[in-house]
């Protein structure tokens, strides 16, 4: 009787292996649950910062008679970038930040503490050059080569001032996809800080096609007088 009642107490292995790959399915959607709020913390955040950022611009502008942040490109040339390139416009916004230099750098961002100096954010160009100079501007290439005179544009240049994306995240840091290419980019997602002050997230698909084809903020169609959404 004693061991009859041993036996039917005993687990087979079938019965461990169901509990083992039960175990392992409710581990799996508590890390993915656990990973997917620690991304929309993230997220949240991110916001937060390009938040800090327009406030940052609006006191650059007002102590510069209405004007948006301008320079004659390239503004480095060791290392080599442009003033629409985080590390270029931050030069501009920094005194307004108090040395803040995390709110320029998105939580989620793996690429730019190494590549970028830890600057998350693009400034789109239609900002500071002419709506007919960034018409003229066929492809990606007119952003870094032969470049344009500074046409510095003030803010009651902005027709579209809830549509036409001022500030945005480069790469898709909370929608990871291969091979990224930012705003060179249909793919993946992306915080966008509007003219008017207000952040969305915005699929790449969502983005209105720019002079070069692509969902790029630095050559909307018209400039700053375009819209990079409907």
């Amino acid at each position: 009787m004693t061991v009859c009642s041993r036996r039917k107490a005993a687990f087979t292995l079938v019965e461990l292996l169901v509990v083992v790959g039960i175990l392992a399915v409710l581990a799996a959607l508590t890390l993915t649950a656990v990973t997917g709020s620690l991304e929309k913390a993230r997220r949240a955040d991110c916001v937060s910062r390009l938040r800090q950022v327009y406030l940052a611009f609006q006191m650059y502008v007002i102590n510069n008679r209405s004007t948006y942040p301008w320079a004659e490109d390239p503004v480095s040339l060791d290392p080599y970038y442009w003033l629409w390139m985080g590390r270029g416009w931050r030069q501009a916004v920094c005194p307004y930040i108090e040395g803040k230099l995390d709110v320029l750098y998105c939580p989620s961002d793996e690429t730019a503490p190494q590549k970028w100096e830890s600057t998350s954010y693009g400034y789109s160009m239609a900002f500071y050059h002419s709506p007919a100079q960034i018409d003229q501007m066929r492809g990606p290439a007119d952003t870094y080569q032969n470049p344009q005179p500074a046409a510095p544009q003030r803010t009651s240049s902005v027709a579209h001032p809830t549509r036409k994306v001022m500030v945005a995240e480069w790469l898709s840091n909370h929608c990871r996809v291969k091979d990224d290419k930012g705003w060179w980019c249909w793919q993946g997602a992306r915080n966008c800080l509007f003219a008017d002050g207000h952040v969305e997230y915005r699929e790449a698909t969502s983005i209105l096609p720019a002079n070069d084809g692509w969902p790029d903020f630095n050559l909307t169609s018209g400039g700053i007088r375009g819209k990079d959404v409907e």
